[in-house]
């Protein structure tokens, strides 16, 4: 059971005096989107379903997917789940995950989603910690067998009683034990693609039924320094905040078609994706695990309209015209990239070349929420450069939730306020999109402060003619300090990325006993490519870089280790870094 309201109630009412935060729910959008497009295409599993999971693809429409809601939220209750229980999901994006999440929120549960990457050892740790009553997965993922796992997990985490699969191959019966019946009632194990509920009994807990947009929504899982994941939990009010700018800066409509390829973990799957598309009551077309041909196919068959796209694929794109040639993308007209910096040349590439806008997004579990889109920023150097600052007046925004956000930026060193341009700080921010805390017993501290200023951990220096925009410069943690002398991983990485042999790139700090860290570089050549720690730097040298920032050590990779949602895992590269030393 978590703690449904997350907000000191003054937070609450200041923001809904603004009018930022509503009485809206996520059951309400859907229900909203039902009635007003009940024949409208609402959700597409993804072209490779039947590889993935087993099952066939389907395409439903708003009436058949609230129907679909419906009849899992109706076997939830009758499994026992109420309002503030906690569901584990692990699934694929896919319709299944969207109609788990969807019947969740309608009875008033807390989701905590997990990357299917996640294994034995950190879905036991995890659902521990949330305090999961039941589990649902799939039957299997490729040649992974989920359902076997998940009996298993609930077998070896107390408290975890119910079990449910979809899978058209799964049967109840091969996986029943003593621990685990199968006869319908609470708890047990359960197939989700036939089974049924008394839909009595899901009327009458309707009924009886208040869900206020402060409780908890969900509690997904960020990685940082620490060594267990801290939990994120998140409410209506501030997910739908967020959610909110993340419609405006694309003006999704429902007329639209969008692809989603991030898995719906964390912010850039729900509050990038799955809420913007309840929002505008638009078709989403689900995708994952990634695969380019079947992406563009999509892109091409569904007539997508918008889609998000990690920074280094659209490099790559860019610079394979004939993968583009071969694929009909017209229908595409804008994309939203992030979680690194965009390099100018790609963002201005795909402008000038396709006619398609390229939205400049920074977020965090959080709660962070910047971005530079089309209209706030036409110039697309300007706009893969720079974010507009937040909560100055005369700057215009997409959305009204930006202009109410409050953004400083303090020394990482003194704490003291950052008001010129050029010096590094590490950004706060202050609004309706940041979250209430971490989940207790996940956090050695907290990231919000009692003035409500969330300390994100962010470097940022302040730039434009007048103050108005900020840079990006990397994570405080990943500075590296060579000769007190402070040099941002992420704009090396940014310049870097554009050298014609460069597939992807990572920067850290190793240590030095004179300077106290020097940098290094992680590249991944490009096939038939060799790189050289010289040509590295002369590349960097003629984009007058200054000195004390310029690499001094090279090491070649075949790949770069990534998180489950696509970050570089830089612990892993100076662990390796330490080992040959």
């Amino acid at each position: 059971m978590t703690p449904r309201g997350l907000h000191r109630q003054s937070r609450i009412d200041h923001y809904t005096r603004a009018g930022l935060w509503t009485g809206d729910t996520v059951d309400g959008l859907l229900r909203a989107g039902v009635a007003a497009r009940p024949e409208a295409l609402a959700v597409v599993d993804p072209a490779n379903k039947e590889q993935l999971t087993g099952g066939l693809p389907r395409r439903l429409t708003w009436g058949e997917l609230d129907a679909e809601v419906d009849r899992v939220a109706a076997v939830l209750v009758e499994r026992g789940f109420g309002h503030g229980d906690v569901l584990a999901v692990q699934l694929p994006n896919t319709a299944e995950l969207c109609v788990t999440f969807l019947a969740a929120f309608r009875i008033g549960a807390v989701v905590t989603p997990f990357p299917v990457q996640y294994r034995e050892y950190e879905l036991a740790q995890l659902v521990r910690l949330a305090g999961a009553r039941g589990f649902v997965t799939c039957a299997r993922l490729g040649d992974r067998p989920m359902a076997g796992t998940a009996r298993d997990l609930a077998a070896a985490v107390d408290g975890l009683d119910t079990v449910a699969i979809w899978g058209g191959e799964f049967a109840t019966d091969e996986f029943a034990t003593d621990e685990f019946a199968t006869d319908g009632g609470a708890g047990g194990l359960v197939g989700l693609d036939t089974a049924r509920g008394d839909p009595g009994r899901l009327t009458a807990h309707l009924a009886g039924l208040t869900i206020d947009p402060g409780e908890c929504l969900t509690i997904c899982w960020t990685s940082g320094t620490e060594a267990t994941p801290k939990g994120v939990p998140r409410c209506h009010h501030d997910w739908l905040a967020t959610a909110r700018v993340c419609t405006a800066a694309p003006n999704l409509t429902g007329d639209d078609v969008v692809l989603n390829p991030f898995p719906m973990v964390n912010m850039a799957g729900i509050a990038g994706v799955f809420l913007p598309w309840l929002i505008s009551g638009c078709a989403l077309v689900q995708h994952q695990p990634f695969d380019l041909p079947v992406f563009l196919g999509q892109i091409a068959a569904e007539r997508v309209t918008y889609t998000l796209v990690p920074p280094a694929l659209l490099t790559m794109l860019l610079r394979r015209e004939e993968v583009l040639a071969a694929t009909d993308i017209s229908s595409l007209t804008r994309v939203g990239s992030g979680s690194a910096p965009l390099p100018p040349s790609m963002v201005r590439g795909w402008q000038e070349r396709h006619g398609i806008a390229v939205i400049n997004f920074f977020g965090s579990n959080e709660g962070v929420a910047l971005l530079s889109d089309p209209v706030s920023m036409p110039d697309p150097v300007d706009r893969a450069s720079f974010f507009p600052r937040p909560g100055l007046p005369g700057v215009d925004y997409p959305s009204p939730v930006l202009a109410a956000t409050e953004s400083r930026l303090v020394d990482v060193t003194t704490g003291e306020d950052v008001t010129g341009p050029g010096q590094p700080g590490e950004l706060l921010v202050r609004g309706p999109t940041v979250f209430a805390g971490y989940l207790p017993g996940t956090a050695t501290r907290e990231s919000v402060d009692g003035d409500g200023w969330l300390h994100t951990g962010d470097v940022f220096e302040i730039a434009g003619d007048e103050g108005q925009y900020l840079r990006y410069l990397d994570r405080a943690k990943d500075v590296i300090i060579r000769g007190g002398m402070n040099i941002a991983p992420a704009e090396i990485e940014s310049l870097l990325s554009g050298h014609p042999k460069v597939a992807d790139v990572a920067c850290v700090g190793y240590p030095d006993e004179v300077l106290g860290e020097r940098v290094c570089v992680f590249a991944v050549a490009r096939p038939g490519e060799q790189i050289t720690l010289d040509e590295l730097v002369g590349h960097l040298r003629e984009r007058r870089v200054a000195s004390y920032k310029l690499p001094e050590r090279l090491e070649i990779a075949e790949a770069l280790p990534r998180n489950p949602v696509g970050k570089i895992l830089k612990r892993e590269l100076r662990s390796s870094l330490e080992m040959t030393s």
